[in-house]
């Protein structure tokens, strides 16, 4: 069987350049495909030269427009990857197109915080560049959904991410948060954009998801574990793109004719954790409360530390917790830790023992036994019928009341 010398030209930097690159991965392990892969060593995309590359075929992220130019004119089988346009003269000419859907990521964020019982909606966008053009993308669809409801699109695109301009951006994403009408949904282009405004929420005192409930785009792990409250995200069907690329090519390869073939991949659905898990308590130091819980649960806090955040004493917040929660200060902590818990097992990349210190048990006898208890089974058992795919990462166990 002949071999065929393939070009993967991604930035794996990002998490969803490297999902493609895994969904390419799965096609060639389900098939007789036989490809010779070549990808940069270190992930940063280099493109001088690749004009007299003596490969069979390229797959390509078109979203970097020095990608789609230096390809313009390739002689050899090209497939693109990337982001919906709604100006169908915006894609490539003649060229396979495999992409994301823009308007049904959006959609998709925007019906769950309405869902959450939220009215105002707004969206953390990027820059207007011509790298940027998905993100672009991402805004006029929530325009056009919003104005559909008649109802004001509150856009935001901030700074661009460089360390020159941290504290500005920072200042400005407050200044935005400030103007918003509360409670507000906030849909944030991307998990990276979510993560930064979830500090600036932080660094005001603003509290999510009571007064802000953020969702994301990518369900990127790094962008996760760098926030203390848990990030709700949008799932895309990176993968799925990665697969019907590498199909479109491997046709390509056999002689089938795919020019301006344009394959739309929705996406696959919403980690719902906590970030978006609003439902505005009655009482101001119940939310105080739970903010401050949301992000120090799994730093052990015990309630006495709670109380003397809030300002009240300790019988006085449990009281409100009994009227407001009809639960205890202590079970809204192991709520959060044992939600954190359940995230990391299904995530599958920590030891038993490395979640328990994670998530502030004391022991993972501890966590054994609290997973005994509230769920029926070990934390063992949890990541193996995580890994199969039989319970959801935490998120279908992140709504019960103590926690809702």
């Amino acid at each position: 069987m002949k071999s065929h010398r393939i070009a993967l030209l991604f930035n794996a930097n990002k998490i969803f350049d490297r999902e493609v690159i895994a969904g390419i991965a799965a096609y060639l392990s389900s098939t007789r495909a036989a490809w010779d892969l070549f990808l940069e060593e270190d992930f940063r995309l280099r493109l001088p030269g690749i004009e007299r590359w003596q490969g069979d075929g390229i797959i390509a992220d078109f979203d970097d427009p020095a990608v789609a130019e230096a390809l313009t004119r390739s002689r050899i089988p090209v497939v693109a990857v990337g982001g919906s346009y709604e100006n169908q003269a915006a894609y490539p000419e003649d060229v396979p197109y495999v992409a994301t859907d823009n308007f049904k990521l959006i959609k998709m964020a925007r019906d769950h915080l309405i869902e959450a019982g939220l009215r105002h909606f707004a969206l953390f966008s990027l820059p207007e560049a011509q790298e940027n053009r998905w993100a672009q993308e991402r805004e006029h669809a929530f325009r056009q959904l919003m104005e559909q409801d008649m109802m004001e699109p509150h856009v935001f695109r901030g700074l661009g991410t460089s360390a020159p301009s941290w504290d500005d951006s920072v200042e400005q994403q407050i200044q935005w948060l400030h103007s918003l009408p509360k409670p507000v949904g906030i849909i944030a282009v991307t998990d990276a954009r979510a993560r930064q405004l979830m500090q600036a929420c932080i660094m005001a005192g603003i509290a999510v998801p009571e007064q802000v409930a953020l969702i994301g785009i990518d369900n990127d792990p790094l962008a996760r574990m760098l926030t203390r409250i848990p990030l709700s995200s949008v799932i895309q069907g990176a993968q799925e793109m990665g697969r019907t690329a590498a199909h479109l090519l491997d046709q390509m390869l056999h002689g089938v004719r795919m020019s301006g073939t344009r394959v739309l991949v929705p996406p696959v659905g919403i980690n719902v954790l906590a970030s978006t898990q609003h439902e505005a308590p009655k009482h101001p130091h119940v939310m105080r409360a739970r903010h401050f819980i949301r992000q120090y649960a799994c730093q052990g806090i015990k309630t006495h530390q709670v109380a003397e955040y809030v300002g009240i004493s300790r019988s006085s917040l449990e009281s409100y917790f009994r009227q407001e929660l009809n639960c205890s200060v202590h079970d809204v902590i192991l709520r959060f830790k044992l939600d954190a818990a359940t995230s990391m097992l299904a995530n599958g990349e920590r030891s038993i023992a490395e979640v328990a210190l994670c998530c502030g048990f004391t022991s993972v006898q501890y966590m054994h036994a609290v997973f005994k208890r509230e769920l029926g089974c070990t934390p063992r058992t949890y990541q193996d019928r995580a890994m199969m795919g039989i319970v959801d990462d935490g998120s279908a166990l992140s709504a019960p009341e103590l926690a809702a």
